[in-house]
């Protein structure tokens, strides 16, 4: 479970596993696979950051975003 702040202040714990879409409209609106919507004060990058923290805890692994530093999955490599 992830913690995400409602625009009005308030914290929801959602089920990552139920995110279907993320929009930056500009408030980022958060979509889950049972349609219910939420608007979000976290942004974007703070959502995907949650997320993929959530499923290292949990033993997936995470592709990351790619840097010069670090291979396609996110992994550094100092040669």
């Amino acid at each position: 479970m992830i913690k995400v702040i409602r625009m009005n202040g308030s914290e929801l714990v959602i089920n990552p596993e139920l995110i279907e879409f993320v929009e930056a409209t500009p408030d980022t609106v958060l979509t889950l696979t049972t349609g219910k919507k939420f608007v979000l004060k976290d942004s974007v990058e703070e959502l995907i950051d949650k997320v993929m923290e959530y499923r290292r805890s949990i033993g997936i692994k995470v592709i990351g975003r790619v840097s010069p530093e670090t291979d396609n999955l996110g992994e550094t490599h100092n040669e």
